[in-house]
């Protein structure tokens, strides 16, 4: 019998590329292929990139080299890169990273399994061409769910095998994945959408990743059964723009009735919903988010800056107030609500009296988590052609502000909420850190974490009803008062 191949699957960016990267694990396992761990014990290093600024590019290129290196160390003999970045660059990636064997787009995912085998058996496979995936949808949303020959990672539109190996996600519909889980958190992902049909002036994410085109409710349904009989008590729901999610499918007011069918499915303890847009929440999607049993009152609000004529020139909508009045909305109706926010600084026109807007804005907010991003231009974006393109030393000057800021307002935040009982999933529990978990108001990676005073009797994916007792920044301490009660 000949020796299984095996491949390591190296995840970089957001919770969507995590997604993408279970379902090429899906695909692979299905094909024959032994996963592991690490990059060094595999024949194939696959390296899911991202290309969303330049930091997260500069990570990935990195990321590329180290797996390279473990060809001279380790049992490595390939390595190859997929995801954002290299659908955005294609050949110019391939050209200026010779170390990579392989760069391959969105449209090889569904031949995953023999793009690697070629790539292995040390064939080519030429690096795709880069192509505005806007173009290749419909530009009326009612006529994409049909759309045939379109690769949509997470909308799986070939027919998967009779005997499926055991932990991969069965297909429930036309659009939905095979998935096989990298690891063993009881929190995961589930794609409610992909691409985008907002025109944000610094953004190029809809160009590669496309317009927006939702999945379906029984697909996106199916996979959270799966992923609770997998061990999973957290579902996080992730796309571009949740807010948009139902207009393709002729109803812009879907995810107020999907959440509560989720909250239903047996095992699953919070579902949470990420990426939304300001401009979009409506009072229905308020009110199920925070009154919803097992929905988080959780808004991952896209904000991006406060300052009217910067929001104009990133061709978004609101201000100062009214984004004070939507916070003050949501807390209305759930005091303890979590909120968090990304901002740019240093925009193109951006003057010292619409940073003080921002300063405003911040310190009105209240926000759990704030991330603060300097202005970079991005290739085939609006705003690269813009004038009044402030100094790069303006630019770092702007951000390290900010970004100070920023950090006291979440740390004065975090002690708000001193002794505040919250439920509690914990995450993970080991001798040196001891028991971690994270309330409704925090999101996995990006917000900050619950530390409890003691471990013991505490297993990573209970749920516990604890006092917050101190802070450390962001990070809350906390008292476990005891399981919370079924719901």
């Amino acid at each position: 019998m000949p020796e299984r191949r095996t491949v390591a699957l190296v995840t970089l960016g957001c919770a969507r590329n995590e997604v993408d990267s279970e379902e090429l694990a899906g695909r692979l396992a299905a094909d024959g292929w032994d996963l592991v761990e690490d990059a060094a014990a595999a024949d194939v290093a696959v390296v899911n990139t991202c290309g969303f600024v330049e930091a997260a590019k500069k990570d990935s290129v990195d990321a590329l080299l180290e797996a390279n290196d473990l060809k001279d160390h380790g049992k490595t003999q390939a390595v190859v890169a997929v995801g954002c970045m290299a659908e955005r660059y294609g050949k110019d990636l391939a050209e200026a990273l010779p170390e990579a064997d392989g760069i391959l787009g969105f449209d090889d995912y569904a031949d995953i399994s023999d793009r690697l085998q070629t790539i292995l058996n040390g064939g080519i496979h030429a690096s795709h061409t880069p192509r505005d995936r806007r173009k290749l949808l419909p530009i009326s949303p009612a006529e994409r769910q049909d759309a045939p020959g379109v690769a949509l990672p997470g909308h799986a539109q070939d027919t998967p095998p009779d005997d499926l190996p055991e932990g991969i996600a069965p297909v429930s519909g036309p659009r939905a994945p095979l998935r096989r889980r990298l690891g063993n958190s009881p929190v995961a992902s589930v794609k409610l959408a992909s691409g985008c049909d907002r025109r944000c002036s610094f953004c190029a994410i809809p160009s590669f990743r496309g317009s927006f085109i939702s999945r379906r409710p029984s697909d996106v349904l199916g996979e959270t059964r799966w992923l609770a009989g997998q061990g999973v008590k957290e579902v996080m729901l992730v796309s571009e723009n949740n807010t948009s999610y139902g207009k393709d499918l002729g109803d812009i007011r879907l995810l107020e009735t999907l959440l509560p069918e989720l909250a239903d499915v047996e095992g699953i303890e919070r579902i949470r919903v990420s990426y939304l847009q300001p401009a979009e929440m409506r009072p229905g999607l308020i009110d199920v988010l925070t009154s919803t049993p097992k929905v988080a009152p959780y808004f991952d609000l896209s904000f991006q800056h406060s300052a009217p004529g910067v929001l104009r020139a990133m061709r978004r909508f609101g201000d100062t107030d009214r984004f004070l009045e939507l916070l003050g909305t949501i807390r209305g109706k759930a005091p303890q609500a979590g909120a968090r926010s990304n901002f740019i600084v240093g925009f193109p026109g951006e003057s010292e009296s619409d940073l003080a807007e921002l300063e405003r804005f911040l310190t009105g907010a209240r926000l759990d988590a704030i991330g603060v991003f300097g202005y970079s231009d991005e290739d085939g974006t609006e705003a690269v052609g813009y004038e009044n393109k402030l100094d790069a030393e303006v630019i770092a000057e702007r951000l390290e502000h900010i970004s100070r800021l920023a950090e006291e307002l979440t740390a004065q935040r975090a002690e708000e909420r001193l002794g505040e009982t919250l439920s509690v999933l914990v995450e993970s529990v080991d001798g040196e850190d001891g028991a971690v978990g994270r309330a409704a108001h925090q999101a996995p990676e990006t917000d900050g974490q619950v530390m409890f005073t003691a471990s013991e009797g505490l297993v990573p994916g209970r749920m516990v009803v604890a006092k917050v007792v101190g802070t450390e920044g962001v990070d809350l301490v906390a008292e476990c008062l005891g399981e919370e009660a079924a719901r």
